[in-house]
């Protein structure tokens, strides 16, 4: 059991994302539907669930653990479990705690997270504008996620912002928010939409889609554009902008697929761990972990046996002006 965790292609497991949540402040219209049915909470994981399968992980190597949700900042006591991974960082075992959220919560918790070893934190933001913003989100403030990052940046955290590509909509987006990351220290990632949720059609999901070479193309235009080899060990590949001296990252699924380096797996809030975010193949971690509160070694026997069956990548295509590989379930599930 203390061999280290290598898929069938021999790439090593070492990042975890981990929801701790389906729940959201926001809706927005790439990742949920508006009137979403969330699940009972007795099918989550509790708080020391989620420690005993992620101190799980990380004794098998994993060495960065990215919380997601939902909104992972809505879950109540969440800071528990941030402050219960702490000992992870303390060991050196851990590497990174970090998460993504929409900022909603930001202001609340940035100290906090602080605290915990948290120092970088990835923010989910598509738009400056307030009303484009409420348009995109349903249910999101902007004002409110600006003073979550004001806050997380007084309190010492590294932000990077992630805004989804989408088609008609980012274009007179991209120049703005760019020069915005810029004066505030930010980089800068841009994501294509996936063909994620079951109440979004092809059509809709390929109306939605905005290629990142297109994207490419306009900072080409606009800037002085510098191929960066470095990597954050994820999917995103980069570039620097000699204008600002930032840098801007570009994760493609869909226009070029990053499969071949994959070195993670995500884990629901339920315990389910999916090893591929574009396959439905998924292992039930939550049966062993509470059918043996004793004992870690049926846990993690079923960790192996699921890396074991992590493929060599998605189905995700647009090529053929259609969705293919389109999963039924909403990206909120998964945790992104």
């Amino acid at each position: 059991m203390t061999a280290p965790l290598t898929d069938p292609f021999a790439r090593a497991i070492t990042y975890l994302r981990v929801s701790v949540t389906d729940r959201c402040d926001f809706r927005c219209v790439y990742c949920m539907s508006e009137n979403m049915s969330f699940l009972p909470k007795k099918e989550l994981l509790t708080l020391e669930e989620l420690d005993r399968m992620c101190s799980a992980f990380v004794r098998m190597g994993v060495q960065k653990l990215r919380i997601t949700g939902g909104e992972p900042l809505v879950r109540r006591g969440v800071m528990t479990f941030f402050r219960a991974m702490t000992r992870h960082l303390d060991s050196g075992a851990l590497k990174e705690l970090t998460l993504t959220t929409n900022g909603s919560q930001l202001s609340r918790f940035a100290g906090e997270l602080y605290d915990a070893g948290v120092r970088r934190v990835n923010v989910s933001l598509d738009t400056l504008d307030p009303d484009k913003f409420a348009r995109i989100t349903r249910w999101g403030r902007l004002p409110q996620v600006l003073e979550g990052i004001d806050a997380a940046q007084k309190a010492g955290l590294r932000i990077k912002i992630n805004a989804v590509a989408l088609k008609e909509f980012s274009e007179a987006e991209l120049p703005r928010i760019t020069e915005w990351c810029a004066e505030r220290g930010m980089d800068l990632t841009w994501i294509e939409v996936m063909p994620m949720g079951e109440d979004i059609g092809d059509a809709s999901r390929l109306g939605q889609f905005w290629s990142l070479r297109d994207v490419r193309a306009e900072y080409d235009r606009a800037f002085t554009t510098t191929d960066l080899t470095e990597t954050t060990g994820g999917p995103a590949r980069y570039i620097r902008l000699g204008e600002t001296g930032q840098k801007i990252g570009f994760i493609t699924p869909l226009s070029h697929n990053f499969c071949e380096s994959c070195n993670r797996v995500r884990l629901t809030c339920t315990g389910e761990l999916f090893m591929c975010l574009g396959q439905e193949d998924m292992a039930d971690l939550r049966t062993p972990l509470r059918d043996h509160p004793d004992s870690g070694e049926p846990l993690e026997a079923a960790i192996r046996a699921a890396i074991r069956r992590k493929p060599k990548g998605h189905d995700f295509d647009y090529s053929r002006q259609r969705a293919d590989g389109q999963m039924p379930r909403h990206m909120s599930h998964t945790g992104g």
